[in-house]
């Protein structure tokens, strides 16, 4: 059943609910625009949520001088610290020279430019270490002895999009998870759109504008809006990453340069494993059924191994995920070096409604992403304002004094000292102020409701259905939290089937209908993209 939009036009129709189209439903709202943004799936659900999970500069990119991504990406690191210290936070990483390959001064080299391209402020500078009689000589062997460390930060990546999609809507977007565009007319100043929910109803929407930020469906979207110019402009580059037993102790991370001139990280994760990857493949499949492959897996255990005292197997992967980075296609035949910038596609011919298309970008570079296609589109909508705003906004929960993080979470334990300690450090990280929206004025552990296992309790899943847009249980446990990690999977199961039961209403979607054994489980090699 079809039914038409009848409340008049949208300013901005946006095109998918990862971290660019998120980004940019949050700026264009805080302009006063009027903005519906539709997501196939669940926000971050693809490419968004499988990434190494870093907010930095990207130090390899120097060697392919790149330096004002560098250089903006740096910038661009202290701005989104600032205002998300809670979901982002310092992380020191520890990059061991390998005699066979770049030389230290130009290691040094490296470092410094990327220690002051930025105008960096906020984080401890670059030093070199001497390996004997340290940590790191626990860990690595004995071949190397000496090398550097640097500071850039880890992110939460699929709540960086949440936050951004909620503060979108506070600001007056319209979100619509679980939604497609199957269609796109352009009628001489306006775009007419067809939506279709997940229980199949269609309806079309007017727009003044439309932003094609559909990610691996870039291209697909643009054959839909013009199909006489279907070139393809986006190359698919599969990123894959593993999750092991925790390798080492701390809470700094090790980057690892391999012989073909790529570097790999391992980061410590989820307080009990330690995340590895990525990998660069050029992908010409599904994007939506992306997987790790035996080769990958071997590349990635093997680098670890050349560095690591113990060598890394596959018996020792609790995890895996892929996910496929949408870049623009430059023509380059090495996908290592295909560049990381983003790119706009705009076509606005002469008194037709204007089509916005993102290619490429970055995680970091995210909220510049948005506020620069606003302010070219805000030229062609007169109820745009011209001032950008979101540089200095935080993010819900992250107005946090100062950025800091521990004084705050001093603060939290103070309040709520009937819980436990491991309950409301996640918890203060994932919501940051907002944390009293869970936890509210209660004085008792019972008084949150049913616990699911590990520290996940009935209040939290409720708040975040009705609050961050979670309709079904994966998009708890594996997007806005990583529980299903620590879970078993009986307790993964009772989740759901409580879940099913409570929000089974028309409000939600239903579930996916995946079942437990495509869903990500500590097993290994388990999964493909994070679902």
């Amino acid at each position: 059943m079809e039914r038409a939009n009848q409340s008049g036009p949208v300013d901005l129709l946006v095109i998918g609910g990862g971290v660019n189209g998120a980004g940019i439903a949050r700026d264009a709202a805080g302009r006063g625009l009027r903005v519906l943004l539709c997501e196939k799936d669940d926000l971050a659900q693809h490419t968004s949520s499988a990434s190494t999970k870093l907010i930095h500069g990207g130090l390899r990119y120097l060697e392919h001088y790149e330096f004002k991504l560098v250089r903006d990406s740096l910038i661009e690191r202290e701005v989104l610290l600032r205002a998300a210290p809670h979901i982002i936070w310092p992380m020191r990483f520890t990059l061991p020279h390998h005699k066979g390959l770049r030389p230290a001064w130009l290691l040094r080299l490296g470092l410094f430019l990327y220690d002051h391209l930025g105008g960096r402020k906020l984080l401890p500078p670059t030093k070199s270490v001497r390996f004997k009689g340290t940590a790191h000589a626990a860990v690595l062997s004995d071949e190397f002895s000496f090398g550097f460390e640097y500071s850039d930060c880890w992110v939460e990546d699929a709540r960086l999009v949440v936050l951004s999609a909620l503060d979108a809507k506070e600001h007056g977007a319209d979100i619509r998870t679980r939604t497609k565009c199957v269609a796109l007319e352009r009628q001489g100043d306006l775009w007419r759109v067809l939506l279709e929910g997940s229980g199949g109803a269609k309806e079309w929407v007017t727009a003044r504008t439309v932003v094609n930020a559909a990610g691996p469906w870039v291209d697909a979207v643009l054959a839909g809006a013009k199909p006489a110019d279907a070139d393809k402009k986006v190359r698919l580059i599969k990123g894959s990453h593993i999750v092991t037993r925790k390798l080492f102790d701390g809470e700094g991370a090790y980057i690892l340069q391999h012989t073909d001139d790529r570097i790999i990280f391992a980061i410590p994760y989820e307080r009990d494993y330690t995340l590895i990857g990525t990998t660069d493949v050029a992908y010409e499949n599904d994007a939506g059924d992306v997987k790790i492959s035996d080769e990958e897996v071997s590349y990635l255990c093997a680098l670890v191994s050349e560095y690591f005292r113990t060598p890394v197997t596959r018996d020792d992967i609790a995890w895996s995920y892929s996910g496929v980075r949408p870049l623009f296609d430059d023509r380059e035949d090495n996908a290592s070096v295909v560049t990381r910038d983003y790119v706009f596609d705009v076509d606005a011919p002469a008194g037709q409604a204007p089509l916005l298309s993102i290619f490429g970008g970055k995680i970091t570079t995210f909220r510049k992403l948005s506020e620069q296609a606003v302010d070219k589109l805000a030229t062609l909508l007169p109820g745009a304002s011209s001032g950008a705003w979101t540089r200095a906004a935080p993010l819900p929960g992250g107005d946090i004094p100062d950025a800091d993080f521990e004084g705050f979470f001093a603060d939290v334990q103070r309040r709520y000292s009937w819980a436990p300690a491991a309950l409301l450090r996640r918890l203060a990280r994932a919501y940051g102020t907002r944390i009293t929206r869970i936890m509210g004025q209660k004085t008792r552990l019972e008084e949150l409701g049913v616990c699911f296992g590990v520290t996940l309790f009935e209040a939290e899943a409720r708040y975040l259905v009705d609050q961050e847009f979670a309709r079904d249980a994966d998009d708890i446990l594996w997007r806005r939290s990583k529980l299903g990690l620590h879970m078993t999977s009986s307790e993964r199961r009772a989740f759901r089937e409580w879940f099913q039961e409570e929000f089974s209403g028309e409000a939600l979607a239903p579930s996916d209908g995946r079942g437990e054994g495509a869903t990500p489980g500590i097993e290994p090699l388990s999964m493909g993209i994070v679902q």
